[in-house]
């Protein structure tokens, strides 16, 4: 793929002997190619990040929804009778160049983002669920994927295409399309507020972890970690400007691995602490809120589309299928679990004898 590159000096070409004359406007620079216009020629089509800035995603994710929105519209107002080609397979080719931009963007996003990528997942989010629900609540659409369901059983499918079909037809009722037109709109608007929230969430997520990294003062309060991890800990700290200092970022879990290894027991209560709490401090991190008006809003939409609990609502499609099985599952493993850990004690016992 080549790329325009953008020609700054455009910006003063009227200064030059051979450039714009009074009369004339100055041309403006070309517009930089999207870089996720073709799938990409690395291995297994991973993104080349060498050709992608931060400012191409909101272009490309707007380009995208454009281009399979007007895809989808194409499926759903043709003239001629629903097939499993014309209709589920032409949905599954739609939006070929936004799947490409999203899953390299959401993946940038829960790696490494800054603010330029948080403004625009918190532009997006909710824009996107607004495209989502403008394909699954396309009555024209929707009524084509139900004939085919229905006349499934003579259409002579594969068990793969078969299986697709219901697929499609599961997803389409799970996202609204029998609601009537009140109750889709007030689907629309719980998608959306769910879809800002919990980029938001993310967000607010992210800037915990990072807020909450332990600064030790002193080396002693290290006591237990080898000499790489106490100058991890140190690089750690100079990178953020506490030369001097020691620091121990937290891991995307509650449970931090240094823990079983610091011999200082207020520096691990502190470490569990920080962990633990990362977003319930109080501070502009604080997700409490979030996760109260996410389990309000979808706890209604559960209702909304006739589920006794978004739990049920999110396994439909799952292999549990149902919390209560889940529950069993989880229930069946108590045993099991300790059984395995009592003989991992006696086992440790044993060699520390």
């Amino acid at each position: 793929m080549t790329f325009r590159i953008r020609n700054l000096a455009l910006l003063s070409a009227c200064l030059l002997p051979l450039g714009c004359g009074p009369s004339e406007k100055p041309k403006a620079p070309p517009a930089r190619a999207n870089p996720f216009e073709h799938a990409s020629t690395l291995p297994f089509q991973a993104p080349d990040f060498r050709k992608i800035r931060d400012s191409d995603y909101q272009p490309a994710i707007e380009e995208g929804m454009r281009r399979q929105m007007a895809e989808v519209e194409a499926i759903a107002g043709q003239g001629a009778a629903p097939t499993f080609d014309n209709t589920i397979a032409a949905l599954e080719k739609s939006g070929r160049m936004l799947d490409r931009v999203l899953e390299t963007f959401f993946a940038v996003v829960q790696a490494n983002t800054n603010p330029t990528l948080d403004k625009v997942q918190t532009a997006e989010a909710p824009r996107l669920a607004a495209h989502q629900d403008a394909i699954f609540l396309n009555p024209k659409l929707f009524a084509r994927v139900k004939t085919l369901y229905e006349k499934r059983d003579g259409l002579n499918l594969d068990p793969e295409a078969a299986q697709v079909l219901k697929l499609y037809y599961q997803q389409f009722i799970h996202s609204g399309a029998n609601l009537p037109a009140a109750g889709q709109a007030r689907l629309k608007e719980i998608n959306r507020q769910d879809a800002s929230l919990q980029a938001e969430f993310q967000q607010r997520l992210v800037a915990g972890t990072k807020a909450g990294a332990l600064v030790v003062d002193d080396k002693a309060g290290l006591a237990g970690l080898s000499d790489t991890q106490v100058a991890t800990a140190a690089h750690a700290a100079e990178e953020r400007g506490l030369k001097g200092k020691y620091l121990i970022a937290l891991q995307n879990t509650t449970q931090q691995p240094l823990l079983t290894d610091l011999a200082d027991r207020d520096i691990r209560q502190q470490l569990f602490d920080r962990s633990w709490r990362r977003t319930e401090r109080g501070d502009r991190n604080d997700t409490r809120d979030i996760i109260q008006t996410l389990a309000v809003i979808r706890a209604e939409k559960a209702k909304l589309l006739g589920y006794p609990s978004y739990a049920a609502y999110a396994l439909y499609d799952q292999m549990a299928q149902t919390p209560q099985a889940v529950q069993k599952f989880i229930g069946a493993l108590v045993a099991p679990t300790r059984v395995g850990l009592a003989a991992l004690c006696r086992e440790g016992a044993q060699t520390a004898l």
